[in-house]
C-alpha cells in the first residue's frame, strides 16, 4: 500500500488528516494502533494534550498535509464557551489550582476517606434494616472529600489506589464520590455544584441495598428476570431519595440518569443525547469507569488506562464525545495508581498528574531495571528531570511483576 508520511507539529493537525504515528508509543493512549482519521475536534484536543508532533499519512488523509494551516475557528479545540454549549452553563465557571502539595494533603485526605467510608457503612446497614437516610447527612459527610479534592486533585486518588478494596458497594460509593468531584473540578463547576456531584456520586447505587444478596453477589451473567430486578435499583434509589429530604435537582438527575446512554440504549427511560441532563451524563461516565476498574463477583477489574481506551472508543455511542475527552484529560493519560515501565526498565506507579505535561507525571519507582523490588522506593517528577530521556515507555497491566500497591506500604 502506498504511504506518504509527513511530520507535523500537533498545532497544525486538522480534520481529515490520517495520523499514522505519534511522537510516543501508542500504548497508553486511547487511539487505535493502526492509526486513525481525525473526524472531530475532540480528537484534535486530545492529541494536543498528548503529543508535540505527529506523523500524517497523506495518502489516507482527506485533507492535504502539505497545505496544512492553523485550525480555523470551526476546527479549533473546545474552549470554555463551546464546552458550555456542549455540556451546560456551569462548565468553566471557576479555574481551580492545587493549594497544597500532595504529601501535605494526604493526612486530611486519609481522614476524609475514612470518615466517608464509615458513613457509607452506616447508611447501608440502615437501609438493609428498612431505614432511610437524610440528604443533609449525606451533604455533611461528603464535604471533607470535596474540600480535599479542591486543595489537591491527586491526593484522594493516590490513597484510593493504596486502599485495600472491601465490598464493591462500599468502594464504588467512595470512588464515585471522589471521581465526580474531581471531574467537576476539572470542568470548572462552582463549589456548591461540586457538593451536589459528590452527594450524587455517593448515592448512585444505594437502591441495590434493597436487592437480594444472592443477586448482587451472583458470579455470572443474570437471566432476563434477574437483570430486570437489578435494573429496578434506580427506582429504589429514587424512592429513598424522595424520603430523604429536599435533594437538589442535580443529585436527583445523577441517581435517575446514570444508566442512560448517549445513543438511547440505556435505562430506565431510554433517553438519548441532550435529553439526558449533563449531571446524568457525567454520573454515567464516572459510574462506568469505576465499575470497569473494580473487582466484582462476575468480572475482574481492568487497568485504568484500558478503561479510558474503552470509553474513548464508545464516544458518541454510549457517552458524549466532549465529555469523554474531558474525562480523559481529568484522569490523565497515565491515571494515578497506574503501573508503568520507564525507559530505564524500572517499574513505577503514577502518584500524581502534571496538568501541563500529561506524558510526564510524578511517579514512585518500585523496582530495579531487572524488575527486582527496590530496597528503597524513590519519587520522581518526570516533568522536572534534567534527564529528558527518562520517560514512560509503556503502561503495564494491574498486578504486573506481582506488584500490588496495597501491599507495598507506600
Amino acid at each position: 500500500m502506498l504511504i506518504e508520511e509527513r511530520t507535523l507539529p500537533v498545532e497544525r493537525v486538522r480534520l481529515g488528516m490520517f495520523v499514522c504515528r505519534l511522537d510516543r508509543p501508542w500504548e497508553g493512549t486511547p487511539f487505535p494502533l493502526q492509526g486513525f482519521l481525525i473526524e472531530d475536534t475532540a480528537q484534535i484536543e486530545l492529541l494536543r494534550g498528548l503529543c508535540a508532533h505527529v506523523v500524517i499519512d497523506a495518502v489516507q488523509s482527506r485533507a492535504e498535509p502539505a497545505t496544512a494551516r492553523p485550525p480555523q475557528p470551526e476546527e479549533a479545540p473546545l474552549r470554555p464557551a463551546s464546552l458550555r454549549e456542549a455540556l451546560g452553563p456551569w462548565v468553566g465557571r471557576v479555574q481551580y489550582r492545587d493549594s497544597v502539595e500532595l504529601r501535605q494533603e494526604l493526612p486530611q485526605a486519609r481522614l476524609a476517606q475514612a470518615q466517608l467510608h464509615a458513613f457509607i457503612g452506616h447508611v447501608l446497614d440502615d437501609l438493609r434494616r428498612g431505614n432511610g437516610f437524610r440528604i443533609a447527612d449525606v451533604e455533611a459527610a461528603v464535604l471533607p472529600v470535596v474540600e480535599s479534592v479542591l486543595r489537591s486533585a491527586d491526593a484522594m486518588f493516590w490513597l484510593n489506589c493504596l486502599r485495600q478494596r472491601g465490598a464493591y458497594e462500599y468502594s464504588h460509593a467512595l470512588n464515585c464520590t471522589a471521581l465526580a468531584v474531581a471531574f467537576g473540578r476539572h470542568l470548572g463547576f462552582p463549589a456548591d455544584k461540586l457538593k451536589c456531584l459528590a452527594s450524587g456520586g455517593l448515592l448512585l447505587d444505594l437502591g441495590k441495598a434493597q436487592l437480594p444478596d444472592a443477586i448482587i453477589a451472583h458470579p455470572g451473567p443474570l437471566d432476563r428476570e434477574k437483570l430486570a430486578l437489578v435494573r429496578r435499583h434506580v427506582e429504589y434509589s429514587l424512592d429513598l431519595l424522595r424520603q430523604s429530604g429536599n435533594a437538589s435537582s442535580e443529585v436527583v438527575a445523577m441517581v435517575e440518569m446514570h444508566h442512560e446512554r448517549h445513543d438511547g440504549s440505556g435505562y430506565p427511560k431510554g433517553l438519548a443525547g441532550g435529553a439526558i441532563p449533563v449531571y446524568g451524563r457525567l454520573a454515567g461516565l464516572v459510574d462506568s469507569f469505576d465499575a470497569m476498574t473494580s473487582e466484582r463477583p462476575f468480572q475482574r477489574g481492568i487497568a485504568h488506562h484500558e478503561a479510558l481506551q474503552q470509553l474513548y472508543r464508545s464516544r458518541d455511542v454510549l457517552f458524549q464525545a466532549e465529555l469523554v475527552e474531558q474525562f480523559i484529560q481529568c484522569i490523565g493519560v497515565y491515571p494515578t495508581g497506574s503501573l508503568v515501565e520507564l525507559s530505564s526498565g524500572e517499574v513505577a506507579i503514577v502518584m500524581a498528574q502534571n496538568r501541563s505535561r500529561h506524558l510526564r507525571p510524578r511517579v514512585m519507582v518500585l523496582t530495579t531495571p531487572d524488575k527486582l523490588l527496590a530496597e528503597d522506593f524513590r519519587e520522581l517528577d518526570l516533568a522536572r528531570l534534567a534527564d529528558a530521556a527518562l520517560r514512560i515507555a509503556h503502561t503495564l497491566p494491574t498486578g504486573a511483576y506481582g506488584l500490588d500497591p496495597t501491599e507495598l506500604y507506600l
